[in-house]
């Protein structure tokens, strides 16, 4: 049998082609390079698909993060609250705007930021926390300290990876003042390069997100507030609007190869299958196991031709670019304890149950003592 990928975009691409190119020509034709049509539509349909009042398209999800902070006024002198199991940019953003990263811990089950430790990390200085919505599922963002908001503290949901996702109803993408996602070729709905958005029912703080994106610009050359260049290209919005329309049913494909895993994988020693908290419908983005002597099964894994991956090996803390937050071995045991443990199977839209017994065997031989 062929290499099984971590994720098919080809085979996505098959299924929207026709819509892109045609889309794309009438980007070409018409000229529409800056801020056209398709923009304005993709983000009136995001934001139906959603159930946000506004989404502001941007150049990626680390802009999208950094200019949602920055609406709320986040910057030098101030402290912002994220999990340590996290893709950097979540951080990267953090930094970008002037402020300090704070990190905690995760729960020991869903590795999704701990409401607790929030709260024990709450100073003075805290401006924001910004939970994460990892491998397809949302944070327990109402578990977070009722009081944030008195105490000025903004919530800001990191979603760049539960497009479609819900929790006890509520749609991904909705929770806190602002949320950011990313439209990376490799999420749940990707373009074909870098994208993202930023999703907001409050229209001041959307206006203020799209004038960051334009340079502070209301008008041509006028410059109403500090700003940059981030805007959602036109011909990535087309990709954008394709996808979107079959992302439920996508969304709908990747619970159902989760659903098979769980059965298949139900019954092997030294496999801990992913945890959903109560509450959570999850989309997926990716299916996370945990296993003893993972770099040894990894190896296995892609020696067979399983596109299998780590999300992620290193906790924030101990990455090199953030060693000035002073942060050593032990910090966040969970979050490092799960770094050595977790790998990531392949999972996307249309993955064969052939493919899915083909990995699963290969990590029931690859766990075995005798597999090296």
């Amino acid at each position: 049998m062929r290499a099984i990928p971590l994720v098919d975009l080809a085979a996505q691409h098959v299924q929207v082609a026709d819509e892109v190119l045609d889309g794309f020509a009438q980007v070409l034709d018409a000229g529409d390079f800056i801020g056209g049509k398709a923009v304005a539509a993709f983000e009136q349909e995001y934001a139906l698909f959603t159930g946000a009042r506004f989404c502001v398209g941007v150049g990626n999800g680390t802009d999208a993060l950094e200019m949602a902070l920055r609406a709320v006024e986040v910057g030098h002198g101030h402290e912002v609250i994220l999990p340590a199991n996290t893709f950097i940019a979540t951080a990267e953003a953090v930094v970008r705007t002037g402020a300090r990263p704070v990190l905690v811990d995760v729960d020991e089950d869903a590795l999704l930021i701990d409401p607790v430790a929030v709260e024990a990390a709450v100073t003075s200085r805290t401006r924001a926390v910004l939970p994460v919505d990892l491998y397809g599922q949302v944070a327990p963002f109402e578990q977070l300290p009722a009081s944030l908001a008195e105490r000025g503290i903004a919530v800001i949901e990191d979603g760049a990876q539960s497009q479609g996702a819900s929790r006890h109803g509520r749609s991904a993408g909705t929770f806190g003042r602002l949320a950011a996602t990313s439209f990376y070729p490799g999420k749940n709905l990707g373009a074909y390069g870098d994208a993202g958005a930023v999703l907001t029912d409050d229209p001041d703080l959307a206006e203020q997100v799209r004038l960051m994106g334009a340079h502070g610009s209301p008008a041509k050359y006028v410059h109403s507030r500090f700003g940059f260049n981030s805007r959602l290209d036109t011909l990535q919005a087309v990709v954008l609007r394709a996808k979107l329309r079959r992302l439920h049913e996508w969304n709908e494909q990747r619970r159902d190869a989760a659903t098979r895993y769980d059965k298949l994988l139900s019954a092997t020693p030294g496999v801990r299958l992913p945890t959903t908290l109560p509450g959570n419908e999850p989309v997926w983005h990716l299916y996370v196991v945990r296993v003893a002597h993972r770099d040894a099964v990894l190896e296995r894994l892609h020696a067979e031709g399983v596109g299998a991956g780590v999300h992620y090996p290193v906790p924030v803390h101990l990455t090199p670019a953030m060693a000035g937050l002073g942060l050593g071995h032990g910090s966040f045991p969970v979050s490092e304890r799960a770094a050595t443990e977790i790998i990531s199977l392949p999972l996307f839209p249309g993955i064969t149950p052939a493919q899915q017994e083909r990995v699963v065997d290969v990590l029931r031989r690859a766990l075995r003592p005798d597999a090296g």
